[in-house]
């Protein structure tokens, strides 16, 4: 038999200074059975950090032709398409030809060395791609629990969280801009 994901509920009064984007968030999240807590809080920061209308997680992990997050538009055509982890380039080449934006938001120790053996290739691609400090990301998952109430908020490149439980700052720094 499968194992299946686990759900976590996410209520997240977000404050994004930089967009001037205010909102209030309720996610219900799967964590896939191979995920870890910290790729999963990687892909709720990726979200807060793009929050907006019709902005969705996908299947994610369960399907590997789909991103983890997207927003289509009305008419079906992906609008905006984001990656968390180490992709590999073929991957999102054809992100690229299949959606108008394309992010990536790497989080962990070792994204230093996939950044250093794909930077030239990405540098071809139109893609915008991100790194998530790993410390910051492994205190968030620290603070994880099924149902949680946060407040994020966004300013310059860092998002200070504060939940019940405990307050964290996750910075990120980009690492190509398109």
């Amino acid at each position: 038999m499968a194992l299946k994901p686990t759900i976590y509920k996410f209520n997240i009064s977000l404050s994004d200074i930089n967009r001037n984007y205010y909102d209030t968030l309720n996610l219900t999240v799967a964590q896939h059975p191979s995920e870890n807590p910290e790729r999963m809080m990687a892909r709720v920061m990726a979200y807060c950090l793009n929050a907006q209308e019709s902005l969705v997680f996908t299947k994610g992990l369960s399907e590997p032709d789909v991103p983890d997050i997207w927003r289509r538009t009305l008419d079906d055509q992906v609008a905006l398409w984001i990656d968390v982890g180490e992709p590999a380039v073929e991957r999102i080449k054809k992100a690229t030809r299949l959606a108008k934006s394309v992010k990536v938001y790497s989080f962990n120790a070792k994204s230093d060395v996939w950044w250093e053996q794909s930077r030239s290739k990405f540098g071809m691609l139109p893609v915008s791609v991100f790194r998530f400090d790993a410390r910051g990301i492994s205190k968030l998952a620290a603070l994880l629990q099924r149902t949680m109430t946060l407040s994020v908020t966004i300013t310059g490149d860092s998002a200070y969280v504060a939940t019940e439980a405990g307050e964290c700052e996750v910075e990120w720094s980009p690492l190509q801009a398109r």
